[in-house]
């Protein structure tokens, strides 16, 4: 009787455990549900149902970033014109294209990311979506760490070369120097907001921007008006900020319960995975670099009229972004959705994302770029006081604000062809119809009306022939894929 007791005991006692250890197995399935379904109302289908309405879900989140990054680097702008001259104003403007020509090529990885990821979500290839994520990361920071030794010793021959007046060099150089210093941080928040915008995310890179743009702005304000820091104060603010978005970013895929997680313990890079991303991610940073060289020449052309329509230059430069930016998210749009439906295999879909894509960015474009161009001597007053500033930024948006919706036209082509895994062919498009026009443009007619008018309108003409030639690209590449899928 007595081995019946303690035998109903132990048999009760284990009911308990197995009760109890039951009770938390649900709980943990639970919370693991919870967490997949917080991640899932974050991403997009973009596989399935209407295109429209997942368009313009997708794109705006991703165009308010852009326009929050552009404000807060105009408050760079801003305050370095107000509180620091504008030989400082100069210094920091003159750096862009040559920043961009330098960082590109690594940027150009991460639409590679983008693209694969898209893919192989939309494909339903989890183990592969995973290892892709390690890859992408671990190249990142690895590409980020590099760049600060190019930034550290190329800065200054390279401005030199582009005949940077000697009232702005210092700066100039001091400025991109610092500003490398933040590269790592900068590439990790790229290809993690690239993974995310993959999926269908792009809320959440935008919270975390803003909170690293607030955080900018701020510091701007600390080290350069109460520190005098000037254009040094500017560089190390941005370089912080970088930090904030790239450790908020980086904390979001470690945390995350779907396929796309991060996992720091396996973080590699994976052979295959980066020679897909090198095949798709060279091609497009090749582009975006050859794109920067032309502006590299035309920067050195705008340097040869002086300091005052460098500062111009910069200030109408930086008002125009925000209409590129407007139109680019668009590019990303049709780079993330044609991933998805080639993946998925639905390629008269990816006809779709094109059209509606190109509707809508001309239309973004006519709208912002006519305003921009309407209230161009309002907007430059935000910049700097001096009058002679402000003449030549009116120039400068006078010839390129309005025309603007073709340089968005010709990228959402190229947007849908590295979608669909074609990235050489935009570059050797981009190759011709971009960087070598405007570099015989600058060689030949330039040299003949040396004027800043006829420099500007390069742009123009450069951005509707690329476009058409991208265009008869695109007409072939479709067609042979829709043969076949039937």
């Amino acid at each position: 009787m007595t081995m019946d007791l303690r035998g109903s005991r132990r048999s009760c006692s284990a009911v308990r455990i197995s009760t109890l250890q039951l009770s938390a197995d649900v709980e943990r399935t639970g919370e693991k549900m919870s967490a997949e379904g917080n991640a899932k109302k974050y991403e997009i289908d973009m596989c399935n149902g209407p295109l429209l309405g997942k368009i313009l879900i997708f794109y705006l989140p991703l165009m308010l970033s852009g326009i929050l990054q552009l404000l807060f680097n105009a408050a760079d702008i801003v305050v370095v014109g107000r509180f620091a001259g504008n030989e400082a104003l100069a210094a920091v403007g003159s750096t862009s294209s040559l920043t961009n020509l330098l960082v590109n090529l690594f940027i150009g990885l991460s639409v590679g990311a983008n693209v694969l990821v898209a893919r192989f979500y939309g494909g339903g290839k989890s183990n592969e979506l995973k290892e892709m994520v390690q890859t992408a990361i671990a190249t990142s920071v690895i590409g980020g760490i590099l760049l600060i030794f190019v930034g550290f010793f190329a800065s200054k021959p390279a401005l030199a070369l582009m005949g940077t007046p000697e009232d702005v060099i210092a700066h100039s150089v001091l400025y991109m120097r610092i500003y490398f210093m933040g590269m790592p941080f900068m590439m990790a928040y790229n290809f993690g907001a690239a993974v995310l915008r993959a999926v269908g995310d792009t809320r959440r890179p935008l919270y975390y921007l803003l909170l690293a743009g607030v955080a900018n702005v701020l510091l701007n304000l600390l080290f350069v008006i109460t520190f005098s820091m000037g254009v040094a104060g500017v560089a190390a603010a941005t370089v912080i900020s970088q930090a904030i978005s790239a450790a908020l970013i980086l904390r979001c895929l470690i945390k995350t319960d779907s396929v796309y997680r991060l996992e720091l313990k396996g973080l590699k890079i994976k052979p295959d995975k980066l020679k897909k991303m090198i095949q798709i991610g060279i091609p497009a940073g090749l582009q975006g670099s050859l794109f920067s060289i032309s502006n590299v020449l035309i920067q050195s052309s705008v340097n040869s009229f002086g300091s005052v329509a460098m500062a111009g230059n910069t200030a109408g430069s930086n008002i125009e972004g925000f209409v590129y930016t407007a139109m680019n998210a668009f590019h990303q749009a049709s780079t993330s959705f044609s991933g998805q439906n080639t993946g998925a295999r639905k390629y008269k879909r990816v006809g779709k994302v094109l059209f509606l894509c190109e509707v809508l960015v001309i239309g973004v474009g006519l709208l912002m770029g006519s305003g921009a161009y309407l209230f161009a001597g309002t907007l430059l007053k935000l910049y700097t006081p001096d009058a002679e500033v402000i003449r030549y930024g009116v120039l400068r948006m006078s010839y390129i604000c309005v025309p603007y919706f073709l340089c968005g036209m010709m990228d959402v082509i190229v947007g849908v062809l590295r979608g669909m895994g074609y990235s050489v062919m935009p570059m050797l498009v981009s190759l011709t119809g971009a960087c070598l026009f405007r570099v015989v443009w600058i060689y030949t007619v330039f040299q003949q009306y040396r004027t800043l008018q006829c420099l500007y309108l390069s742009y123009p003409i450069s951005w509707g022939l690329t476009f058409a030639v991208h265009l008869i690209c695109f007409f072939v590449v479709y067609g042979r894929v829709r043969k076949k899928e039937a």
